[in-house]
């Protein structure tokens, strides 16, 4: 579906938001092996040099796909996190739940696109200040709660982002409900915030 007029003249910003929005929807309908900077182009109607100058490079593409995934999560999850109230139990379970929801709500595009970028050196560092963002704020919420020094409370909370990351895996491939995996994650959290 490539557009023969040309593209009517958008904002930097917008342009961007346009050209990640083709890109999605190409994972969507044909998978990330057919994304390719000129191929988001063409779909966009703009020129080539339009889309390297936003992206540089297909990872680079690839990674703003994956930042504004996240980005998009981390923000509804902010959101849910304000309005929770102040009991261990509670901040457990929803982090249990969004965590979960987080997975599933993205689609599986999150995944091929996290899977097309295995390897790539850019994305290794991406991932890492993405975790370390996560661990970050999964510190503030837990603190009141935890009975254990801060450098403890890092080293569980890097605990708890893999262990949401192993049992998010195993809920998008089928091998187990999205409620039994949160609520095995709230019951993680949970535990170790209440153990010395």
């Amino acid at each position: 579906m490539s557009s023969s007029a040309p593209a009517r003249r958008l904002p930097k910003a917008e342009r961007r938001d346009q050209l990640l929005e083709t890109a999605m929807t190409i994972v969507r309908e044909q998978g990330t092996d057919a994304l390719t900077l000129g191929y988001v182009a063409e779909r966009a109607g703009v020129s080539k040099p339009i889309a390297y100058e936003h992206f540089g490079t297909r990872s680079g593409l690839l990674i703003a796909l994956y930042k504004q995934i996240d980005e998009r999560q981390a923000a509804t999850v902010a959101q849910d996190f304000a309005r929770t109230p102040k009991r261990l139990a509670d901040v457990a379970a929803l982090m249990g739940d969004s965590y979960m929801s987080c997975f599933r709500t993205a689609g599986p595009e999150c995944h091929a696109i996290f899977a097309a970028l295995k390897g790539d050196e850019q994305m290794e560092r991406v991932q890492q200040e993405l975790v370390q963002g996560y661990v970050a704020f999964y510190r503030d919420l837990l603190a009141p709660y935890a009975k254990v020094d801060d450098a403890e409370l890092r080293r569980r909370c890097i605990a708890i982002v893999g262990a949401g990351e192993s049992l998010s895996r195993e809920m998008s491939a089928g091998r187990m409900t999205e409620m039994d995996a949160a609520r095995t994650l709230a019951s993680l959290i949970e535990r170790w915030m209440r153990a010395d």
